[in-house]
């Protein structure tokens, strides 16, 4: 072999290690008319380049020439390795039977050393076929060979191929093992494509172990390797889709694997991958509940694996596309044949998601009424709940808790709902960001509705409450993992709210857009939510468990607790105090949830002089939603504070406009839990108090500037707050924490800063708000409905989102926000709310006030002062906002001004 032979070699490894300049290199080879040796291995190197990616067409052209100038050259070993580049290209085309055809040729034709690297390829093929038997069988024949013959790299590759076989046939263990090995290896070398894949390879590895938070560190740090390389990753978005799925954001896997399938057909690229990106986006598509999108992306999958003979894939498509005709309403028998059939397949074929049809199947036998049929399948699927990965574990308690509803076994039921949510929590649990651990809820919401059917018919109102306990607002009841002090984080934060800024001030001066500006802060959103999404939560722990006689002792005679849980679509009003639970049924949700609309566009009509016409409206309006939400319940309510707990799709009623709720001291809380732990939590010491007012506002926050002459402070100084001292205390009841004594909580506030101007910027808004004992933020509120954690208020620098806060050690204590919209959230998972008012709560404030619509910016400074004297008083923020309402003049704005803010909370 000469020199120049040597050199030409190089290029074959040089195309995973810099695939770019090994094309170029290539190109230039062709150029010079080599010798027939020579335009060999230039033909293969640009035909892997189009074939990984680029045109298929165009690989295979290059590759078949490559394979003639191979046997030209009379060189058995060059023919094949070229055919077994041929043979991946031909199976990744389409071509199955030929693609094997290649290989069976270039095993023949190669020996030792090259015959190891053509079996590797062959196992390789042998995975995307989903044939894993056969897999492991080639890739077992050439490890041996490829080390002895010292070959690094393709040892590496084989031992990521291994690992990747093992994780498709669900041993993790043996997998991480040869993923570590492999990593060694890779370490020694410089192939940066091959260190990405096994960057991608570790994600993939981490998501089978239940790693949510490392597979999507693992898989954005490999797509930057990726990306500096410039090559395409199709591959990776279906592993990334898989992992989004698994963390609840299966509309953001839809689109992604919906981009790319466009991209790939763009390119005229691997009908392999193709197949597969239909397949996860079809996953998607059902999960985030479009059947008839899951439908045709499920049937055009299986057209296409079968027609590429990968049995493996194929019959996993079948299962999402009797899932899709499942949730679109067609159980028959016929489903009940075809999702066994595809169990069968799947348990032959060692695939993890077997027991999901086996589930499948049994849930349709059910609703058929087989019970005989539906308790086979549902026993198979039920093994898996005591070992695997936490969602196999829960697939098998729901189809046990199935088992256990069809023998009307209540107290069987509730174990498995039991079992089953602890293992959804212990998973929830490793996950950092609040927004993973509300969206991952939504894998228990079967099991929480099963319980809390089973509580309505045997267990009476309070075991029903202590289920509706179980499911609501469970991410409140941790607070979030603090982002990490990573730099780029913070510097994107920064450049996001800089972005932000001049965005908006483009659109106030020009009252246009400026794309440019937007394009880069949704650029700088995706780089700041990514980041926070590799959080990873603590270790699970047991938490509290909800208490119903805490409950009721903490509510005593005067105050009553009214919780609404929604089953089969009703809501069921749950009336606690006075020692017990009462159980009324009032409307239908969907019902509710029309008129709550109808109230907040009447809401936002009242904002503006001149609509006082529609306020018989709206009053008649808030009449027939006590009607569908209280029901009879509104007539046992007593005369004392109410608390009220809806679930997460009521969360835009403005409650104070209920007749029966009008004149009451009034509060909101997202769970009765969430209310116990508010009442629970003690002030700060040192009395602290903020006020912020930013820019814009039609007022120009006119409170702000008022209340800081009450308590004689200069803006972005301190001072003493003046108070009358031995007041009496506010009346007792929902909200009001048993420390306080009698002579006012505001009182004992010793020092105030105010905030306004240039001095309002978010950095110092966030230092002086950190471990507060009170925060009164008046500013433009905005309701980000696509994106909840960049829900915002605007300061002096742009925007201060829900991200910022969650950096706060300890938000404060009581939280006025004097903004519109601050008060409405995203309701995701089973029954979750993401939105500002709940990333306070777990952060250590006990109450807030907020705002659920948007109102009269020159109404709303009454409001306040008048709540800021309550508070004065001593009142609690529900007392205080009681008597600010009663207090605004009685017209239109002022009384919608009213209805539209809530307390929250117990402070």
């Amino acid at each position: 072999m000469t020199a120049g032979n040597d050199s030409v070699l190089e290029l074959l490894p040089m195309v995973f290690a810099a695939p770019n300049e090994a094309l170029t290199r290539a190109e230039g080879v062709l150029a010079a008319d080599p010798p027939p040796l020579h335009a060999s291995v230039a033909h293969q190197v640009i035909g892997i380049w189009q074939r990984d990616f680029g045109d298929t067409r165009l690989a295979l052209a290059h590759l078949r020439r490559a394979r003639d100038l191979a046997a030209r050259a009379d060189s058995p070993e060059r023919e094949a390795d070229v055919l077994a580049t041929l043979g991946v290209a031909l199976v990744h085309s389409g071509r199955t039977r030929e693609g094997l055809a290649a290989f069976e040729r270039g095993v023949a034709r190669g020996s030792g050393h090259t015959r190891a690297r053509v079996l590797f390829r062959r196992a390789y093929v042998w995975w995307v076929l989903g044939r894993h038997k056969e897999a492991l069988e080639d890739v077992r024949r050439a490890i041996p060979v490829l080390r002895q013959a010292d070959d690094v790299i393709w040892t590496a590759r084989a031992l990521t191929l291994r690992a990747t076989v093992h994780l498709a046939l669900g041993s993790v263990e043996r997998a991480d093992a040869d993923f570590t090995a492999a990593e060694r290896l890779w370490d020694t070398t410089g192939q940066e494509h091959d260190k990405a894949d096994a960057v991608e390879s570790r994600g993939l590895a981490a998501f089978r172990s239940g790693d949510v938070p490392a597979a999507l560190r693992l898989l954005d740090e490999a797509e930057e390797r990726y990306a500096k390389l410039g090559t395409p990753t199709f591959m990776l978005t279906i592993r990334r889709c898989e992992v989004l799925m698994a963390a609840g954001l299966a509309p953001e896997a839809l689109a992604e694997a919906d981009a790319a399938t466009a991209a790939l057909d763009g390119i005229g690229g691997q009908s392999t991958r193709r197949a597969e990106l239909l397949l996860v986006a079809a996953r998607a598509a059902r999960l985030a509940g479009e059947p008839r999108t899951s439908l045709a992306r499920a049937a055009l999958a299986v057209r296409l694996f079968a027609g590429q003979r990968r049995t493996w894939y194929e019959t996993h498509a079948r299962l999402v596309l009797i899932e899709a005709r499942a949730a679109t309403g067609r159980g028959s028998g016929r489903l009940v044949a075809d999702a066994a059939a595809v169990a069968e397949r799947l348990a032959a074929f060692g695939a993890p998601a077997a027991p999901e049809a086996s589930l499948l199947a049994g849930r349709i036998a059910l609703g058929l009424g087989w019970t005989a049929d539906a308790e086979r399948h549902l026993a198979v699927a039920a093994r898996s709940r005591h070992g695997g990965p936490p969602l196999a574990r829960m697939t098998g308690w729901a189809a046990q808790a199935l088992r256990a509803r069809a023998a009307g076994s209540a107290r069987g039921v509730l174990e498995a709902c039991r079992r089953g949510l602890d293992v959804l929590d212990d998973h929830r649990m490793t996950l950092g960001a609040s927004e993973l651990r509300a969206r991952a809820t939504a894998q228990g919401a079967e099991l929480a509705a099963l319980a809390q059917e089973a509580s309505l018919v045997s267990g009476g109102p309070r075991r029903l409450l202590v289920w509706s306990e179980r499911w609501r607002a469970t991410v409140l009841t941790a607070p979030p993992t603090r982002p990490p002090a990573d730099p780029a984080l913070l510097s994107g934060m920064t450049a996001f709210r800089e972005i932000a800024a001049r965005a908006e001030a483009a659109r106030t001066d020009g009252g246009r857009p400026v794309p440019a500006l937007e394009r880069e802060q949704r650029r700088l959103e995706r780089e700041i939510r990514s980041r926070t999404l590799h959080m990873r939560g603590g270790a699970p722990g047991d938490g509290d468990r909800f208490d119903v006689g805490r409950l009721l002792r903490r509510l005593g005679d005067g105050v009553r607790l009214v919780e609404l849980a929604v089953l089969d679509g009703r809501v069921h009003v749950l009336l606690c105090g006075q020692g017990r639970v009462r159980r009324f049924e009032a409307g239908l949700l969907a019902e509710a949830e029309r008129e709550a609309e109808h109230v907040q566009a009447g809401l936002r009509r009242l904002a503006h002089p001149g609509a006082e016409a529609r306020l018989p409206l709206v009053e008649a309006a808030g009449a027939r939603l006590q009607e569908l939400l209280l029901g009879p319940a509104a007539a046992h309510l007593g005369s004392g504070p109410v608390v009220v707990v809806p679930p997460g799709r009521l969360h835009r009623v403005p409650w104070a406009l209920l007749p029966a709720l009008r004149e009451r001291v009034l509060s909101v809380s997202p769970s009765a839990s969430s209310w116990l732990r508010a009442r629970d939590t003690a002030p700060p010491p040192g009395g602290r108090q903020v006020l912020v007012r930013g820019p814009g506002l039609a007022s120009g926050g006119a409170e702000v500037t008022e209340l800081a002459e009450r308590y004689g402070v200069r803006a972005g100084g301190a001072g003493g707050v003046p108070g009358a001292a031995g007041a009496a205390p506010g009346t007792p009841g929902a909200g009001v924490h048993p420390a306080r004594a009698a002579a006012s909580y505001a009182r004992d506030v010793s020092r105030t800063t105010v905030l306004e101007g240039d001095a309002a910027r978010v950095p110092r808004v966030l230092r002086e708000l950190d471990g507060a004992a009170s925060a009164h933020i008046a500013a433009h509120g905005t309701f980000r409905a696509d994106s909840p954690l960049f829900s915002s208020l605007r300061m002096a620098d742009g925007p201060l989102i829900v991200h910022d806060f969650e950096r706060l050690d300890r938000s404060p204590y009581r939280i006025i926000l004097s903004c519109c919209d601050t008060a409405r959230f995203a309701s995701v998972g089973a029954d979750e709310l993401l939105g500002l008012v709940t990333a306070l709560l777990p952060l250590g404030t006990a109450g807030v006030v907020a705002c659920s619509a948007p109102v009269n910016d020159e109404a709303v400074v009454p409001l306040m002062l008048a709540l800021h004297k309550g508070l004065d008083a001593g009142l609690s923020l529900a007392e205080a906002l009681r008597d600010a309402r009663a207090a605004l003049p009685d017209d239109a704005v002022h009384r919608a001004t009213g209805w539209a803010f809530s307390a929250f909370g117990a402070a």
